[in-house]
């Protein structure tokens, strides 16, 4: 393996200004074929492959930042950087760089892409250097203006920043600045603060790292106190010096560290609150400054990470009943600035900064914490909760049902003595505090909601062999948690209408309202046993009563994700206990008003209908239709009415829809005499006997009487009729249960257009009731008394009769099925003869 001197780690810079840490690897410099030029190559450490691959570009410009980091620009708006592990390694590489370029290794920046004229060019090359001013009160003018106008042009820039540095310039011009603070030159203070916000501009490390430094960083904030476009100073050391305090809640022994702290938040202030805003051309010039932050930042995280002792003094002084309240505030905000800090770490680098917390037993301190009365304390605890949650749902979940398990094997103990477990639950502490809130728009309460629908979704759940941690979790749940998140629905709906109906209570059933409905959706028999065991949706229509409109819409769409799930064993249970009513009893109410309710509940009738939800429309219809009867200006009733009516119809002439059976059978399973016979009919035909598509029928068959052509279907009924009264029986048991039955419909229509077989004449098969003949005669098994409310048809077309017709919907039910069976015309003819 290549030696620690070449490891690095790649950065790229992405559209917020973050650095993002593409992975550690060992870099090297050699020839490309396919880039045609000297390259950079990073292989990763892990298993060797390209992290990357940089052609060193003669026109590039590279900068060397704090002896470790390489940073440069691809492309526009692509900067990447490579953080060394040692010294060493990054001046092996940026004198690669250099030899590539033709540039002297100690330059700290190889050059800038910006065209100048060819006088600047040979102004530049004909002077090594930039000579400044002396550094005196008299020249102030001078030397700002000499700042200013270095800026637009970057090799000037570069010579100013080569000149600043090695002449130690900055803190000559720090002491300067005492001197006109002692003299109350504001002039001299103005020109100051000109001449340091042109040296940020810069944008260069080394000056950033003298700037910074501890003897110099409250001069350099000093002279950023007058800016010339305010009338007073602001007073920024007074707020860094008294009002901010450095609390060590645990001592910091690492006096690197600690200094690395106060270095980090006063930069972190300056480019905060002291530098202005800047603009869209001076935000790159500023690039620098951010990764000074970032890389202190992850400096920070991984120093107090490493530091055993530090953490675990910090989860003990956490969870210990003795610490005071006050110490516990400043450690829980320690700990929520903590894992703020981790938010800037790379994915691998979070996942061992969490699995550290993990260990030390976070998930226990914050039930502690979250248990405490301070509003204050509980804010930070959730704060903390929250990154955890989205960190890694699947570690709190492990943790809630350990914890579950455990006080379970203790309250059994307790039992045998008689003593009550009063332990609570993490996931029910965070429950009730989102029940709890103070706040009156439930800011808290909305945030702990997206926390328990984080930990509820099965989708973040780990797809395992056994789905595990799915049904476990689950089960947990609706056993030890669900009764104290419907407590206050329950709470509030014991009578007709809401026992509460303020504001605050509504918005805080919304929300329950919107993680029930997320659970009905979600989860399949742990929710439905709930509802229907605890009658959770006859409670939560009593809210379609609230005056708060949007807490009555919640409950109607928690009804219609239940619908909308076309489940049996709901449907039962909304037609048992008539939950219909407070539906069309709000309906009703609402009068005429178009508005969403009045558009979510027809919306909801309108899905039964086009879905054909058979026990629901007969429920509503049987119930409800007088009280709907009126409503025209839609015709979702009225087709709700028509489909009742339909069903009805064929629950009241089982025999009917028997028929209908008994003739697809005939239809496609004739016996093997008949097709045989059909066979040789079709050998012995000429196909000179089609006519523009029509049937010709033969005189014989033509003097046929009606017996004989029914014959097939008497001989057909009479091997049926021991079963009749059995297919009555399970096709009334079919409808009851409201599974679609076939439907069968008999027209008096004379342009009908099917036939009984059929969507075109040319499919009828002979011996089958529609073949070309007469209806069966009134004793015939086939006939129909006229006194029924159904009655045959009889319709003629081309020489063709047929008994039926077919309703719309059926004929695309056996659509494919008549492909299938339907022979050629000239064929059918053939056998009709």
């Amino acid at each position: 393996m290549t030696d620690t001197r070449r490891r690095v780690k790649v950065y790229t810079l992405n559209e917020d200004r973050q650095w993002d840490d593409r992975g550690t690897g060992h870099v090297s410099s050699g020839y490309v074929e396919r880039l045609k030029g000297m390259s950079l190559l990073v292989r990763a450490e892990s298993d060797g492959s390209l992290l990357l691959e940089s052609k060193i570009n003669p026109n590039t410009a590279y900068q060397k930042q704090q002896d470790t980091l390489i940073v440069w620009s691809e492309a526009e708006n692509y900067d990447l950087a490579l953080s060394f592990q040692e010294k060493a390694g990054c001046d092996e590489i940026w004198e690669k760089i250099c030899q590539v370029q033709g540039k002297d290794p100690s330059v700290d920046i190889t050059q800038d892409l910006v065209d100048e004229s060819e006088e600047e060019r040979f102004d530049d090359m004909s002077s090594p250097g930039l000579e400044l001013p002396s550094c005196e009160l008299s020249r102030l003018e001078e030397i700002a203006e000499l700042v200013a106008s270095s800026l637009p042009s970057p090799l000037r820039r570069e010579k100013l920043a080569l000149a600043l540095e090695n002449e130690g310039y900055i803190k000559k011009l720090l002491e300067l600045f005492h001197v006109c603070e002692d003299l109350e030159n504001i002039e001299g203070l103005h020109h100051l603060y000109e001449i340091i916000k042109g040296i940020f501009l810069l944008n260069r490390t080394a000056l950033f790292e003298v700037m910074f430094s501890e003897e110099c960083i409250m001069d350099v904030i000093g002279c950023l106190e007058y800016d010339p476009a305010l009338s007073q100073p602001r007073k920024h050391r007074e707020f860094l010096t008294k009002t901010a305090k450095f609390k060590e809640v645990i001592p910091i022994s690492d006096p690197e560290l600690k200094q690395k702290i106060h270095q980090t938040y006063r930069v972190q202030y300056i480019q905060d609150m002291v530098l202005p805003t800047p603009s869209v051309f001076e935000e790159n010039m500023l690039s620098t400054l951010h990764s000074f932050i970032f890389f202190n930042k992850v400096e920070i995280v991984g120093m107090l990470q490493e530091d055993e002792k530090f953490l675990t003094d910090l989860f003990a002084q956490l969870t210990d009943e003795a610490t005071d309240e006050e110490k516990r505030q400043e450690l829980v905000n320690f700990l929520k600035e903590f894992c703020a800090f981790s938010q800037t770490l790379q994915p691998q680098n979070r996942d061992a900064f969490f699995k550290t917390l993990s260990n030390m037993g976070i998930l226990p301190a914050l039930e502690v914490i979250l248990g405490m009365d301070d509003t204050q304390v509980r804010s930070a605890a959730t704060d903390i909760f929250s990154y955890l949650v989205e960190y890694n749902p699947s570690m709190v979940r492990e943790f809630v049902m350990q914890e579950a398990q455990q006080n379970d094997d203790v309250s059994k103990k307790l039992t045998e003595q008689k003593i009550t477990n009063k332990d609570i639950l993490l996931i029910n502490l965070i429950i009730e505090h989102m029940i709890c809130d103070t706040d009156p728009e439930l800011g808290g309460a909305v945030q702990l909601m997206g926390l328990l629908r984080t930990l509820v979704d099965p989708e973040n759940m780990l797809a395992t062999a056994n789905k595990t941690e799915k049904t476990e979790f689950l089960g947990f749940f609706y056993k030890h948690c669900m009764h104290v998140l419907t407590a206050p629905l329950l709470a509030n709906t014991t009578e007709d209408k809401p026992s509460k109906d303020d504001f605050q209570t509504a918005q805080l059933l919304a929300l329950v309202l919107e993680l029930l409905t997320f659970c009905v959706e979600h989860h399949t028999y742990h929710i439905k046993n709930y509802i229907i065991n605890k009658d959770i949706l006859r409670r939560v229509l009593v809210l379609m009563a609230s005056k708060h409109a949007f807490l009555a819409l919640c409950a109607l769409r928690f009804k219609r994700k239940i619908i909308g799930l076309k489940d049996e064993f709901y449907n039962r249970y909304i037609m048992k206990s008539f939950l219909f009513e407070p539906v069309v009893k709000a309906f009703l109410n609402n009068g005429s008003r178009y508005n969403l309710m009045n558009s979510a509940i027809i919306e909801m009738f309108e899905f039964i209908r086009v879905e054909d939800i058979k026990s629901l429309t007969a429920h509503v219809i049987e119930n409800y239709w007088k009280a709907l009867e009126d409503v025209d200006y839609v015709q979702t009733f009225k087709g709700l009415k028509l489909r009742f009516e339909q069903q009805r119809e064929r629950q009241d002439n089982p025999k009917l829809d028997s028929m209908r059976s008994i003739l697809r059978n005939h239809r496609y399973r004739r016996d093997a005499r008949t097709l045989e016979d059909e066979e040789e009919m079709w050998f012995n035909t000429d196909e000179d006997d089609m006519e523009d598509g029509e049937a010709v029928v033969s005189p014989s068959d033509k003097t046929k009487n009606d017996d004989d052509i029914m014959d097939p279907i008497s001989k057909f009924m009479e091997r049926k009729k021991l079963k009749e009264s059995e297919e009555k029986e399970v096709l009334l048991k079919t409808n009851l249960s409201g599974r679609q039955s076939p439907s069968f419909k008999l027209s008096l229509s004379s342009g009908t257009k099917t036939s009984l077989t059929s969507q075109s004449p040319s499919t009828n098969l002979p011996g089958s009731p529609g073949s070309p003949g007469s209806p069966g005669s009134p004793g015939s098994p086939g006939s129909v008394p006229k006194s029924t409310s159904q009655t045959a048809a009889i319709t003629t077309k081309g020489g063709l009769v047929g008994l039926v017709d077919y309703p719309d919907d059926d004929e695309d039910d056996d659509e494919d099925e008549d492909k299938e069976d339907t022979l050629p015309l000239s064929k059918k003819a053939k056998f009709e003869s």
